[in-house]
């Protein structure tokens, strides 16, 4: 082909023959991380609260044009060692998770104050407020949350760099739009990144780490605890789910987990609901954390469930009237 080319007048450089220019531009080299964002470039004028935390707010903005979400960390604790620490945590973390159930890191501001961590803002609100609204979710719906749910969490359990988020609950799963026709699993101020030398690894981490409402027994026991505390909160965001109340309603957070923790679930009152679908939650609920599947299993058990419910469209129709 060469020379055939150089017949007909081309001209090649190199020794190889291989066409480059004879003086490479280097790219532009920056000192700072590709995901800094210049505050300047933060729009604000037009900013609403959205939530607000111990430490910090989180806030409607814009970024270039797009609609973005900002946790910004309160000015009286930018000189905070362990906000900082905590903040950076979150940001290290951020930057290493990609999926489409995953809430999208965009970046952050960490070279000057406030502090600020910028995420894809998600229309549709939180599984909190649709459930506030919504009550119980018929099954087909129920199944298809969970779903997204236990997606996003299979990722983040993916060895052998394992992300327990530590405090999974309803207010920290996300709506993308309005249709709620899709969820993301967001806020990782409290997950942990361990590397998991075996399956079964257990790790002596922080008790009474999360909700309350949504924690499994043996963090709030201070014992050790590994990737299956999730497994556990996700129980009780599908209970919730199937029922329209959250667990243990009637009894305030901690006393619902000191409750939980001495072996007590909340009772099933929905009929709407398959039976392995129930099974399923009282496997993920389970006291024994060996006995808790994986969110790979989970997701093998749901497809199933979401088969028989789409083969029985017509008789889960007639529950839901």
């Amino acid at each position: 082909m060469i020379e055939l080319l150089k017949e007909h007048g081309g001209l090649t450089y190199g020794k190889t023959g291989s066409h480059f220019e004879p003086k490479t531009i280097p790219p532009p080299l920056t000192n700072k991380a590709d995901w800094e964002i210049n505050p300047l470039e933060l729009d604000f004028t037009k900013a609403v609260i959205i939530g607000k935390g111990s430490f910090g707010e989180i806030l409607k903005a814009n970024w270039r044009g797009t609609p973005i979400a900002v946790k910004r960390i309160l000015p009286s604790l930018s000189d905070d060692r362990l906000v900082i620490q905590d903040f950076k945590h979150e940001v290290n973390l951020l930057i290493k998770l990609r999926h489409p159930n995953i809430v999208q890191f965009l970046g952050a501001v960490t070279e000057t104050k406030p502090l600020m961590l910028v995420t894809e803002f998600l229309r549709g609100g939180d599984l909190h407020q649709y459930l506030k609204e919504k009550g119980a979710l018929a099954p087909a719906t129920a199944v298809n949350f969970a779903l997204d749910i236990a997606r996003g969490m299979a990722y983040l359990h993916n060895e052998p760099n394992v992300v327990i988020h530590r405090d999974l609950k309803p207010r920290n799963i996300l709506l993308v739009n309005s249709a709620a026709n899709h969820l993301k699993v967001g806020d990782f101020g409290l997950s942990k990144i361990i590397k998991a030398q075996h399956a079964n690894d257990v790790y002596k981490m922080t008790g009474e780490t999360g909700s309350y409402r949504y924690m499994a027994p043996e963090v709030f026991k201070h014992r050790k605890y590994d990737k299956k505390v999730d497994i556990f909160s996700f129980a009780m965001i599908l209970y919730e789910m199937l029922e329209g109340d959250p667990p243990f309603s009637n009894y305030e957070p901690y006393e619902a987990a000191k409750y939980v923790a001495d072996g007590h679930r909340p009772p099933f009152r929905s009929k709407g609901f398959t039976n392995e679908f129930k099974e399923l939650i009282e496997l993920c609920w389970s006291g024994d954390i060996h006995l808790r599947p994986s969110f790979l299993e989970i997701l093998k058990r749901l497809e199933k469930i979401k088969d028989y419910i789409a083969a029985h469209d017509h008789h889960w129709h007639l529950f839901s009237q």
